[in-house]
């Protein structure tokens, strides 16, 4: 069943997902009388993989597959080629084809799981703004859009005017990108999909409306709408989506693995882990907000950043994710292994770093020395020290001495070893 127009509206803002609308009555009227309703949101394929900051468009569309609404996916096949000046201070480089239809795939496969593609009538649907473009030739679309906003409109906008005054400038290129995004959105408008409303980060505010001003401006065409969330930034106004090291937060497991996805978002500030709970929970509201009255119970036990580390790394990457990292937190929490089951042991390979280990050289005995040297030591003199300052562990034991030999009798489950350097840093070591 649909949820009506004022509600879904009323909700957004109350979980921190409305910045600013064209017309929140009209859109409101529209979400109503008018559903199921078709929304984009545009994603720019820099990458084969999203990040972190591209789950806030995402959540937007979700929330609207999930009141009964369908999403539509636009990949920039084309003005990924060309690059959005929205909060960048430089100029993209230009993406060759082979490279984008790389992106196109990988950032496909990831929305697939993270929105409902199957639906008979609120299925999501993915284009490529190539698909309308290509053979559209310069004078074309010279002619048909771009006598229709004038300079000192697109010049209005921020993410145009930031560069001007910067030292870089634009160039004429990404300056074009807003036209072609509006032009995106009144082709959309069209049948079949026949997309009402276009939602994205609030940085995309300015190239939004000019799709619903071009739209006006040609005139005798259904009204269109725009609605955008803040972007995903910190308690300290900082943007989100890196690491402490300054990595990016990526979807993609090889890129962020699923223990530091989970890790990224248990770590968040008290300021910030209810603000995010509320974004991107699927859990109704209410139960939101009686989590979080749980948690100022009492902070220390991390109850809303664990409930965000859930949500996230199920909604990204599954529950049997959220299951592996769990039991790899027990295990860097107590640094045994006792206690798990054959399946917990096995989710935990590539979860924990390991490495492979013959179980021949178990036979006779391994020598406590290669064993460190070969897993958390770099090199047998820094494993001797290791082991002579009291740091080595091997299954929670310390090992004092430097003639211990490691056999096939230490293994847990016939399989797995678990070798400690300090407090925090494990090895997980499979006989083969």
């Amino acid at each position: 069943m649909t949820t009506s127009g004022t509600a879904f509206l009323d909700e957004l803002d109350a979980r921190g997902l409305f910045a600013n609308c064209t017309d929140r009555a009209g859109l409101a009227e529209l979400l109503t009388k008018e559903a199921p309703i078709s929304a984009y949101a545009g994603y720019d394929p820099t990458s084969s993989s999203l990040h972190v900051g591209n789950l806030v468009p995402t959540i937007m569309l979700k929330r609207l597959q999930l009141a009964g609404h369908r999403p539509i996916i636009v990949v920039g096949g084309a003005t990924g080629m060309i690059g959005d000046p929205s909060g960048k201070s430089d100029e993209r480089n230009l993406l060759d084809d082979a490279t984008l239809q790389a992106n196109l795939a990988g950032i496909r496969a990831q929305l697939a799981k993270l929105l409902d593609f199957e639906a008979p009538t609120t299925g999501a649907l993915m284009t490529n703004n190539a698909d309308w473009t290509k053979g559209i030739s310069y004078l074309e679309f010279l002619r048909d859009v771009g006598k229709h906003l004038t300079i000192n409109y697109m010049m209005g906008k921020d993410s145009v005017r930031s560069r001007l005054e910067g030292d870089s400038g634009i160039s004429y290129t990404e300056f074009s990108y807003m036209l072609l995004q509006a032009f995106d959105f009144v082709e959309l408008a069209k049948p079949p999909t026949n997309c009402r409303l276009q939602v994205g980060g609030n940085d995309q505010y300015g190239n939004i409306t000019a799709g619903t001003e071009l739209q006006h401006k040609l005139g005798g065409r259904p009204r269109l709408f725009g609605l955008t969330a803040p972007l995903l930034l910190d308690s300290r106004g900082e943007k989100m989506g890196k690491t402490s090291t300054g990595e990016r937060v990526w979807l993609d497991p090889a890129r962020t693995p699923p223990f530091e996805f989970y890790k990224y978002w248990f770590n968040v500030s008290d300021d910030d882990a209810p603000r995010l709970l509320r974004m991107f929970s699927l859990r109704p509201l209410a139960e939101v907000n009686e989590l979080l009255a749980a948690h100022d119970q009492d902070r220390a036990k991390r109850t809303a950043q664990r409930e965000l580390a859930r949500a996230m790394t199920s909604w990204v990457h599954g529950d049997e994710a959220v299951k592996r990292v769990e039991t790899a937190n027990k295990v860097f929490a107590t640094g045994s292994l006792d206690g798990l089951s054959a399946d917990e042991l096995s989710s935990l390979a590539g979860t924990i770093p390991t490495v492979d280990l013959p179980r021949s050289e178990l036979e006779s005995g391994l020598n406590i020395v290669d064993l460190l040297a070969r897993t958390v030591a770099d090199s047998k003199g820094a494993a001797r020290r290791l082991v002579q300052e009291g740091g080595a562990y091997v299954n929670n034991v310390k090992i004092a001495e430097i003639e211990h030999k490691v056999t096939r009798e230490h293994l847990v489950a016939e399989v797995w070893l678990l070798v400690r350097r300090g407090k925090k840093e494990l090895r997980l070591v499979r006989a083969v």
